[in-house]
């Protein structure tokens, strides 16, 4: 299975911390937020991986170089202007399809959560007789969302059905969901309430721990929580290179 992390937004809400870093790059318990991510990839044994960058792209190059530090495989989907969400799939498809429609792991590159990669299944499953079209983990509503954004009804994702859940930004994707695209920004809300309609999209609700790093404050909110986490790898570098 292969994934990609989503990495090409301008972090305007973000400013001034993204005026000379990309938001992904940004650190947070001791380690840029986008590589929370790549390592729980990893530990899931997903070791193809794409990201796509546009704003200050050449540093998240830099950083990350090939992945091989992380025992992954990064290839980049440069993007000239952000395409939003499909529009940047769509793009990066020719690096993530693979044979039979095979779906693979899309995560926003501004949020951590802890959720296991391994529950997501390895194929999706087959509802009103056509293949499910995708898998999103849902979350509870945060303080600044909870108007939440889908349902879920016997373990398909509803458009109106309570109680109401955030979409958590982990999602498996068929790439037929973006069959009839055209090249250009765009978003991927569209696309799922389509196949939502359609009855083509399963879920899960996660009751575990996951923030939307969207703005400085929720940045300093996750610090503040993996400090102890940033104080025992700083703890074991250090005894290590003792």
């Amino acid at each position: 299975m292969r994934a990609m992390i989503l990495a090409a937004g301008l972090g305007t809400r973000m400013w001034p911390l993204t005026d000379s870093c990309p938001k992904p790059l940004l650190a947070v318990g001791g380690k840029p937020l986008i590589v929370h991510s790549i390592e729980r990839l990893a530990a899931a044994g997903i070791r193809e991986l794409v990201i796509n960058v546009s704003h200050l792209g050449e540093q998240l190059e830099g950083a990350l170089g090939d992945g091989e530090r992380w025992g992954v495989e990064i290839r980049y989907s440069r993007e000239a202007e952000p395409l939003e969400t499909a529009g940047g799939v769509l793009q990066a498809l020719p690096l993530l399809a693979e044979a039979d429609d095979r779906p693979f792991v899309l995560i926003n590159g501004d949020i951590w959560c802890d959720y296991p990669l391994q529950r997501l299944p390895a194929t999706l499953a087959i509802q009103a007789g056509q293949p499910t079209q995708a898998h999103l983990v849902l979350v509870d509503n945060p303080d600044h969302h909870r108007q939440g954004d889908f349902g879920l009804q016997q373990g398909l994702v509803m458009a109106e059905a309570q109680p109401r859940l955030t979409f958590s930004g982990i999602s498996l994707l068929r790439p037929s969901l973006f069959a009839g695209c055209i090249p250009g920004a765009q978003a991927l809300g569209p696309l799922l309430r389509q196949a939502i309609a359609r009855q083509q999209v399963s879920g899960e609700h996660y009751p575990g721990a996951w923030i939307d790093v969207g703005t400085p404050q929720r940045l300093a909110q996750l610090e503040q929580r993996l400090q102890p986490d940033a104080i025992h790898f700083s703890t074991m570098t250090t005894e290590t290179s003792g």
